[in-house]
C-alpha cells in the first residue's frame, strides 16, 4: 500500500462528526497506529477486532483484583482496547475490505467486553469492600449499556423505517399523477377524433340535393352540365370545406417527465453543516424536501447554533452518549479512586441525553405524521373500530341462528331425502307364533281380540338390584339347568 500522509489519512478514515472523547482521546493515537498497521497485509479488520476483545477480557482480570494497582493497570488496558476498537473500523475504510459479519462481530464483542469489564470491576471492589452497592451498580452498568444500544439501533430501524414510507407514498402519488395526466390526454385526443369525425359528415351532408318533400339526396356524379355537350361536372362543388388531409402529422412524443425525488433535510444538513435549513430548502427546491425534525429546531433553535459552533472540532452535540458512559466508568472511575460516585453521575447524565433523545424522536414522530397526511389526504382507519362492530353483532346471534334455521340450504333432511336414513324397527306382532302372542297381554293376536284387550297396556316388572344370593341361586339353578 502506497504511503500515506497523516492528514490524508484522519481525512479519509475519521468521522465528520464523532464523541469528544474519540475526537481528543483516541483519534490522534488511532491514526497514527493504523499508518503502521496498514503496511501489513496480515493485520485484518477482523483480527484488530479479536485483538480489542482479548486486551479488553484482560484489563477485566485487573478490574477484579481490586487494588490500587491493578484498577490503574485495567483503565489502560480498557482504553487500548477501545483504541483497537476504533482502528478496526478506520483499518477497513482505509482498506475498502470492510464486511457485514466484520460489522456484527464488532458490535457483540463490545458488549461481551462491557459485560465482563462490569462484573469484574464491581465485583472486585465488593470483594474487597463487602458494599452491595458495587452489584447494584454493576447491574445499573449492564443495564444502561445494553439500553443506549438496543434504543440506538431501534430508533435507527424506525427512522430508516418512515423513509422507507415516505418514500414509497411520494412514489405512488407520481405514478397516480402521471396515470390522471394519461387519462386526460387520452379523453382530449378521443374528443378531438370525435370533432373531427363530426366535421367529416357535416361536409358529407353539405354535397347533398334537398328535395321538395325537405329530404337531401347525394348529387349523381354521372349527370352533365346541359351546356358542355361531351363533358361532365359536379352539379355542386363544395368550395368552403376542403378535403381534409389523408394521414395526420405525426405528433411529436413528449419526454414523461421524471419521478420527484425526495430530499430529506437531515441528509442535507449533514452535507452541508454550515448552511441554514431555510437556504438548503431553497436550493433544493421546497416542494421536493422532507423535514423530520422541524419541530425541534422550532422549539429549541438554540441548538442549531451549538451544533455550527462545535463544527469545527467535529464534535456531535451529543455530549454524554455510550462511549462517554463507558470510558468514565472503567477508565476515569478507577483512576481518581472513585467508582461508585462516578458510575452514578455518568449514569444520570447518561439517561438525561437519552430522554432528549426520545424526545426528538417522538416530535419527528410527528412531523412523520404531518408529512404522510399532506402527502396521502386520504383518512386511516388506524386506532378505529369497525363499523359492524358498533352495530352489537355479539348481541343478535339468536336472530343469526334463526336466519340460518330458515335457509333451506341449512334444513335438516327427511327420511326420504336422506338415503342413509334408518327408522327404528316397528314391532310384528303379526309374526308372533299364537301361543306366544297369548301370554303377551296388551298384545294382539292374529287370532282377533276384543279392542279391550288391544289398548291394555303392557305391564312392567319392576327392577330390584340383585344381591349375591339372588345371582349364587341364579348360577345354581343354569347349573342345573345344563
Amino acid at each position: 500500500m502506497a504511503r500515506l500522509s497523516l492528514r490524508a489519512v484522519q481525512k479519509l478514515t475519521c468521522k465528520k462528526r464523532d464523541a469528544w472523547w474519540t475526537v481528543f482521546l483516541v483519534d490522534p493515537v488511532a491514526t497514527r497506529m493504523l499508518l503502521v498497521f496498514a503496511r501489513f497485509r496480515f493485520i485484518t479488520p477482523n483480527r484488530v477486532t479479536w485483538a480489542a476483545l482479548f486486551i479488553g477480557l484482560a484489563s477485566a482480570g485487573f478490574f477484579l483484583e481490586g487494588d490500587r494497582r491493578s484498577l490503574l493497570i485495567g483503565a489502560l488496558l480498557y482504553h487500548l482496547s477501545f483504541i483497537l476498537d476504533c482502528i478496526d473500523g478506520k483499518l477497513a475504510r482505509l482498506k475498502g475490505n470492510g464486511t457485514v459479519f466484520g460489522g456484527w462481530l464488532d458490535y457483540v464483542f463490545d458488549r461481551i467486553r462491557v459485560l465482563f469489564c462490569a462484573l469484574a470491576l464491581m465485583g472486585g471492589q465488593f470483594l474487597r469492600t463487602d458494599d452491595e452497592r458495587f452489584l447494584l451498580a454493576a447491574l445499573a452498568v449492564v443495564f444502561l449499556d445494553m439500553l443506549r444500544y438496543v434504543d440506538a439501533l431501534q430508533i435507527y430501524k424506525m427512522r430508516m423505517s418512515m423513509r422507507t414510507k415516505i418514500e414509497k407514498v411520494t412514489k405512488s402519488r407520481a405514478e397516480a399523477d402521471r396515470v390522471e395526466r394519461e387519462a386526460q390526454e387520452q379523453a382530449e385526443r378521443t374528443r378531438q377524433e370525435d370533432a373531427r369525425a363530426q366535421a367529416d359528415r357535416t361536409r358529407q351532408t353539405g354535397r347533398t340535393h334537398p328535395t321538395a318533400d325537405g329530404r337531401t339526396y347525394p348529387t349523381d356524379p354521372s349527370r352533365t352540365h346541359p351546356t358542355a355537350p361531351g363533358r361532365t361536372y359536379p352539379e355542386h362543388t363544395d368550395h368552403t370545406h376542403p378535403a381534409p388531409p389523408a394521414q395526420d402529422a405525426a405528433e411529436p412524443e413528449r419526454p414523461e417527465p421524471a419521478a420527484p425525488q425526495v430530499v430529506f433535510m437531515e441528509d442535507l444538513l449533514r452535507d452541508n453543516p454550515s448552511s441554514s435549513a431555510e437556504a438548503l430548502r431553497e436550493e433544493s427546491g421546497a416542494a421536493n424536501v422532507v423535514d423530520l425534525h422541524e419541530q425541534f429546531r422550532d422549539r429549541f433553535p438554540w441548538y442549531i447554533r451549538v451544533r455550527r459552533a462545535m463544527l469545527h472540532t467535529r464534535v456531535r452535540p451529543h455530549l454524554i452518549s455510550g462511549i462517554e458512559f463507558q470510558m468514565f466508568v472503567f477508565i476515569v472511575g478507577p483512576l481518581i479512586g472513585r467508582i461508585l460516585w462516578t458510575t452514578v453521575v455518568s449514569a444520570a447524565l447518561l439517561m438525561l441525553f437519552e430522554l432528549v433523545i426520545m424526545y426528538k424522536f417522538w416530535l419527528s414522530t410527528r412531523d412523520f405524521t404531518r408529512v404522510m397526511e399532506e402527502l396521502d389526504p386520504t383518512p386511516t382507519t388506524a386506532g378505529t373500530i369497525a363499523p359492524q362492530l358498533h352495530k352489537g353483532r355479539h348481541r343478535h346471534r339468536r336472530a343469526v341462528e334463526d336466519a340460518l334455521l330458515e335457509d333451506e340450504r341449512y334444513r335438516a333432511p327427511g327420511p326420504e331425502e336422506n338415503p342413509f336414513f334408518q327408522p327404528y324397527p316397528q314391532p310384528q306382532f303379526h309374526q308372533l307364533d299364537p301361543e306366544e302372542a297369548r301370554d303377551l297381554p296388551g298384545i294382539p293376536t292374529p287370532r282377533g281380540e276384543s279392542p279391550d284387550v288391544l289398548t291394555q297396556p303392557i305391564r312392567i316388572r319392576p327392577f330390584s338390584k340383585p344381591t349375591w344370593a339372588d345371582a349364587g341361586a341364579e348360577a345354581e339353578h343354569e347349573g342345573r339347568g345344563r
